[in-house]
């Protein structure tokens, strides 16, 4: 076990990036992580033992202990690199830096190109149709403005079980913004291609008007929209509401006896995922094309991947949710969720517009139209931390693998990755470290909430160091293998498990459930973009028989995750559209639409004669 030295190319090589040391590999043999011994709590259990914990410094710091932080203290290798706080990593384009610029816009081939196959199975309707509707004149943004208020909104007396994804629904500020799109339709003045089209917005966001509790009791200061949505307000986007998600954002199953748990569209025995599962939901569900989320730990990929939709995690400090607070600053990231991939490239696109406020933003190449395949078909995959996947995972992703490489010419190669156990205890050390020291008081969360807080206050400086010494020696060696094989995508299945199954049942909706075991396990292979900073695009590849519920249609959805080298969002969505003719195309029995499915646009077509 020893540091590489740099290859002569690699010294010889041009800087590919700004705020990135040199690019090193350390070679280190694959090690398994030890099972996870974290007591699973639920219930009255639950209940009071988090007020145990929370008062009592000796059992979380117990705790602490026991979920393996420790171990960062065993790797003396980590005293030869400095700690890394921050893994926003710009391109260089050409020796410079890029300026900034207005992102490109799609025209009507490019739609007809990207969109899905019409007659394609378990079609979700994409931003195309709404294009198509409203320019047709078969619908206006009014007709789906009120087909979708009918299924969304909390305050009517016989709710609908999709009203429990959303948290607020501001019904005024909905039609008038339905009202604006349709008058513009009219008049031929419209904005473009998201003008009139329904969008959520996760509740970690802000947007005027909106409270921002984020899956809290609370009501956090609002300074105005975030960024990211405003951008998207001014495209024409209808925004429809704020979306349910986990308290704080910190677990990854979406369980909020708060506001309510969104039941998975596709088997109301298993959670959505999250931390942005009511955005996966809606998106899931058909009720918007996309959904913005949030992404910190996976929040944004696990949801989309339980839920069967595209979900992507962009490169730290590309995308802006100024002026709302971060309380992840090192892993959290704000990106798309979609029904399809040119739902997710027309999102990401227009999030990605630079704000004079946040200087990396600005720095970043402006986005351009993705190429529907990307240039360098070259799959990296290290196959001891792959097969960790459940059987049934295993077996969709190798098929969705051999159909890109036997029909799509992608070329899989294998590659090494250290310290995979250790740095996800990094990362979870770190995001937790972070959001526990924006919180003055656990008296007001949820019990599984109370511990993991008072669990994250135990960590010590330098405990913290050590996380982010190991931080930048894993981004170094990501930098060398970008370096060494340019073009390359890390694919991995983007979570284990085959879904999460709501264990207690309606007691562990009502409590919670504390279960770090299957959220270690959960998060096994989406950590390391976080920690490390690079994008990530969650695609759906599969369907897989539920196992050990009564509800539910019998299927849970199966997602496989490519990782890129800081700032290749638009080779990741090129991948995307060659995945999704893997779902459209190659699987067997195609793409299916949930149980719960709605096509808003033919339902809003019914409700407008």
């Amino acid at each position: 076990m020893a540091a590489a030295a740099d290859s002569k190319e690699q010294k010889r090589a041009e800087p590919r990036s700004y705020s990135l040391l040199a690019p090193q590999l350390f070679e280190k043999q694959y090690e398994a992580p030890p099972e996870s011994k974290n007591p699973v709590l639920r219930g009255l259990a639950l209940y009071y033992g988090a007020s145990l914990v929370s008062s009592v410094d000796r059992i979380s710091t117990f705790l602490w202990a026991n979920a393996g932080f420790t171990l960062l203290r065993r790797l003396p290798e980590l005293d030869a690199y400095p700690p890394r706080y921050d893994p926003t990593v710009i391109p260089i384009t050409n020796g410079l830096l890029s300026s900034p610029s207005s992102p490109l816009s799609l025209s009507s081939s490019d739609l007809v190109s990207r969109a899905p196959p019409s007659n394609g199975s378990g079609r979700f309707p994409s931003v195309a149709d709404y294009h198509t509707a409203y320019s047709s004149g078969t619908l206006t943004p009014v007709d789906v403005a009120e087909a979708l208020l009918l299924l969304i909104r909390r305050d009517v007396p016989q709710r609908t079980g999709h009203a429990t994804a959303f948290v607020t629904v501001d019904i005024a500020a909905v039609r008038a913004a339905a009202e604006a799109s349709a008058t513009r339709w009219k008049t031929g003045k419209v904005l473009g291609l998201l003008d009139g089209v329904p969008v959520a917005v996760k509740d970690e966001l802000d947007i005027e008007g909106y409270e921002r509790k984020m899956g809290t009791k609370r009501t956090y200061e609002t300074k105005g929209t975030s960024w990211c949505v405003k951008v998207l307000i001014e495209a024409g986007a209808m925004i429809v509401g704020k979306t349910n998600m986990h308290e704080l954002g910190l677990d990854t199953n979406n369980n909020n006896p708060n506001h309510g748990t969104p039941l998975n569209p596709y088997n109301q025995g298993y959670y959505c995922g999250g931390s942005s599962g009511g955005s996966g939901y809606a998106v899931g569900a058909g009720l918007v094309p996309f959904a913005l989320g949030c992404d910190g730990g996976g929040s944004i990929r696990i949801p989309s991947s339980f839920c069967g939709i595209y979900g992507l995690k962009t490169t730290h400090g590309r995308v802006s949710r100024l002026p709302t607070s971060n309380s992840a600053t090192s892993t959290g990231v704000v990106g798309p969720m979609a029904a399809n991939m040119l739902d997710l490239e027309v999102g990401f696109r227009i999030i990605s517009t630079p704000d004079p406020s946040l200087p990396s933003s600005t720095l970043f190449p402006p986005p351009q139209p993705a190429l529907t395949s990307p240039p360098t078909k070259l799959l990296g995959i290290y196959q001891p931390w792959f097969d960790r996947a459940d059987p049934p995972v295993l077996t969709a992703c190798n098929a969705a693998l051999s159909y890109l490489h036997t029909t799509l010419n992608y070329r899989p190669i294998p590659i090494s990755i250290p310290h995979l156990h250790t740095g996800q205890l990094a990362h979870a050390l770190t995001i937790l470290s972070e959001i526990s020291a924006s919180q003055a008081s656990t008296a007001d969360l949820t019990p599984a909430n109370k511990i993991l807080v008072s669990v994250g206050r135990q960590t010590s400086a330098r405990d913290f160091l050590l996380a982010q010494r190991l931080r930048e020696l894993l981004m170094r060696h990501l930098a060398a293998l970008f370096q060494q094989h340019p073009g390359l995508l890390v694919v991995t299945p983007t979570t284990p498990l085959p879904g999460w199954r709501i264990g207690g049942g309606q007691a562990d909706l009502r409590y919670g459930v504390s279960d770090a075991n299957t959220s270690v396990r959960n998060m096994e292979f989406v950590w390391l973009a976080n920690l490390c900073g690079c994008p990530a695009l969650q695609v759906p590849v599969g369907y897989v028989e539920a196992v050990g519920g009564e509800k539910g249609e019998g299927q849970v959805p199966v997602g496989m995750m490519a990782m890129g080298e800081w700032g290749s969002e638009e080779e990741l969505i090129g991948f995307g559209y060659d995945a999704e003719k893997w779902l459209n195309e190659g699987l067997e029995g195609g793409r299916r639409v949930p149980g719960t499915w709605v096509d808003v646009l033919k339902y809003a077509k019914k409700g407008s004669e």
